[in-house]
């Protein structure tokens, strides 16, 4: 295996530092200026193609090796969530936003990788992608970069495309992934029952949506239970319901909403189909009117299986056997990332950045304002996918699949 790790400790220095910049000032969505800006001045000095985005603030960056070869892309999502962080921390944000997800460690990780690949430019046999993308919370900025065309920004599509996600309750240093399905699709179902009001003391005068809607409710969870595969699940959860104004009147219609997460393509793509005409059904046996729509916001994050032996055999080549697990099952949370994986073989996997982990007593996990990542963790996860980068142009350079140590 190629050696690409740093000469001095300034390589880490400088990534925490970047990293602690982008903590203290976080920006929620596909627009994000001041973070755009300091990943324009960390990326100069070396020689790569920049494009900005037209519709976000992403930026692709593109590094040409000196020896000939395909194309691999690396991704690091760049947006905080809207939390006021109670970290104590002297970095800690006080603009009403929150790197809770780590997404500044994987904007400075990304950094860390671009500059080791451009120290051994010459020697890089093919070109990489630098995708640094917006939006990843809940506003498919993958989805809005592929349509501006980051796959093809060094002219030909990417053979291989791997990212990594830093977990704030995991020991720092430990890796994980896992062939096939990594995390879920996420689906919304989006249900409203038309019925006619009336006075609460004759209902038998009206047409009341109210208890349609709630067996409609206990009819989806008992539905995605005796449905669906238990080696193939469907987790859904009611999370909105609106109906009525008082104890006392009737409502014309109530509303509810249901996130469904699922596990492969082919369960997604029943979901969206079956359960609006589930819930229609039900409603119509009531004599009501049910407007049912199910939307697919994200699909399931699944790593090519070529692709996640070599993500597993580098972190363990890296940094030892005992610092890479397999993931048993999927996690349950989605990523839009998935739309990368979609189109390009490639791996996703986790980076333990959890700070004085102690499993007695767990520490805050991803998306709670008490989260903390230990940015120590930075040099390890730059030099793991730089050499997932590199690693991968080297055996297909030499005609292989896996490249070997």
């Amino acid at each position: 295996m190629t050696e690409l790790a740093p000469g001095d400790d300034s390589f880490l220095d400088d990534l925490i530092a970047l990293r602690r910049r982008l903590h203290a000032a976080p920006e929620i969505g596909l627009q994000l200026p001041m973070t755009q800006q300091l990943v324009l001045e960390a990326l100069a000095g070396l020689d790569l193609e920049i494009t900005l985005g037209t519709e976000t603030s992403s930026v692709v960056a593109v590094l040409r090796g000196g020896r000939p070869g395909p194309v691999v892309l690396l991704r690091g999502d760049m947006d905080g969530l809207p939390l006021v962080e109670d970290t104590g921390l002297p970095y800690a944000s006080t603009n009403g936003a929150m790197h809770a997800c780590g997404h500044d460690l994987h904007v400075a990780g990304l950094v860390g990788a671009a500059r080791l690949l451009a120290a051994r430019q010459e020697e890089l046999p093919g070109s990489m992608i630098f995708m640094f993308q917006p939006g990843e919370e809940g506003y498919d900025g993958a989805g809005v970069m592929l349509r501006e065309g980051v796959l093809d920004a060094a002219g030909e599509r990417p053979i291989a495309a791997y990212g990594v996600h830093v977990s704030a309750d995991v020991r720092t240093g430990l890796v994980t992934g896992r062939p096939g399905t990594l995390m879920a699709a996420y689906s919304v179902l989006d249900v409203r029952v038309v019925g006619r009001g009336g006075h609460g003391s004759r209902p038998h005068e009206a047409l009341d949506p109210v208890p349609a809607t709630a067996e409609m409710i206990s009819a989806l969870y008992a539905h995605v239970t005796r449905r669906y595969s238990a080696f193939d699940p469907v987790v859904l959860t009611v999370g909105e319901i609106h109906a009525g104004s008082a104890p006392n009147i009737i409502p014309d219609q109530t509303h509810f909403r249901a996130g469904v997460r699922s596990f492969s393509t082919a369960v997604t793509l029943q979901l969206v189909d079956e359960l609006p005409r589930f819930v229609t059904d039900i409603g119509r046996a009531h004599g009501l009117t049910v407007r049912a729509t199910m939307r697919n916001v994200l699909p399931a994050t699944i790593n090519d299986a070529v692709e996640a032996e070599t993500f597993a055999q580098t972190a363990s080549d890296l940094f030892g056997e005992d610092r890479y697990q397999e993931l048993e099952n999927p996690r349950t949370g989605s990523e839009d990332f998935s739309r990368v994986l979609a189109e390009v073989p490639g791996a996703y996997g986790f980076v333990g950045a959890a700070k004085d982990f102690d499993p007695a007593d767990m520490p805050a996990s991803n998306h709670s304002p008490q989260a903390r990542f230990d940015d120590s963790v930075l040099a390890d996860q730059a030099l793991l996918l730089a050499t997932l980068a590199w690693e991968r142009l080297r055996a297909a350079s030499s005609g292989g699949g896996v490249a070997e140590g």
